[in-house]
């Protein structure tokens, strides 16, 4: 539940150095990129320029593993049944069931792309803080409601995910058997669930309230007038991943 996004922002590299607003433009390009890519020969492609970012980051493999878990358990229930039902070709016949070339071909292709954009995401935000990305964001264009919601989404879900530790530590203090199911079981957990929205419900309205007696939503239109000078070194390596991008794209195209 616990996101901890901001884990190794201190580290020192390339990546961290980057300033804001052209790192974020340039992995955004390389995210779109990989996100239009649908030719099996430029998957070494993509698999190269994403691991040679992360090691250029510094980000420990076990910070880009633990994220990948969750999202992982998603992109292999929606790819289970590719094999069994895209396609013509069949190498493998059991039964009823038939397993498709077509289908194994477009699994690699999704599993690759998965990881290279979440990589690449993972780059991003453990290399900046996020406020600083939403600042960013701003500067760019996002609407003060859209990034103020995704201010409040992450600051709650890490809230909750302290609010569900302490009552693990809880329960488990009084002997509940987490491994084990029961219809007892299934009833405190729904019962704790229950108790964890209504009182971030009821904490939202609260500090909504206080957002208000403070003046929220009068300022919106304040415009940052402390921006950083960017440095010509940044904005170069910033467009030359756009260049790079754009040139995968057009050379998939017309190939």
């Amino acid at each position: 539940m616990k996101l901890s996004l901001d884990e190794y922002v201190y580290l020192d590299s390339l990546i961290h150095r980057w300033q804001s607003k052209p790192k974020l433009i340039a992995l955004l390009s390389l995210i779109f990129c990989f996100a239009f890519i649908q030719r099996l020969s430029f998957l070494p492609v993509i698999i190269f320029i994403t691991v040679i970012l992360y090691s250029l980051s510094k980000l420990p493999i076990k910070y880009l593993i633990s994220r990948l878990r969750y999202p992982g358990i998603f992109i292999l229930a929606v790819i289970f049944l590719l094999p069994f039902l895209v396609g013509e070709t069949t190498i493998f016949s059991w039964g009823f069931f038939s397993i498709k070339q077509e289908g194994c071909l477009l699994i690699l292709l999704v599993i690759t792309r998965f990881l290279c954009i979440i990589t690449t995401t993972l780059v991003l935000l453990g290399t900046s803080p996020f406020l600083t990305i939403l600042k960013t964001l701003r500067s760019l264009g996002l609407s003060p409601i859209i990034s103020d919601m995704m201010l409040l989404t992450y600051r709650y879900l890490e809230q909750m995910g302290d609010r569900i530790l302490s009552m693990r530590r809880a329960l488990k203090l009084k002997g509940f058997n987490f491994h084990q199911f029961s219809s007892r079981n299934l009833r405190i957990i729904s019962q704790l669930i229950g108790s964890l929205l209504v009182r971030s419900y009821d904490e939202s309205k609260l500090v909504y309230q206080a957002m208000i007696l403070r003046g929220y939503g009068y300022n919106s239109q304040r415009k940052n007038r402390h921006e950083q000078n960017i440095k010509i070194s940044d904005w170069i390596a910033c467009y030359s991943v756009v260049v790079i991008s754009v040139s995968i794209i057009i050379l998939q195209t017309i190939s």
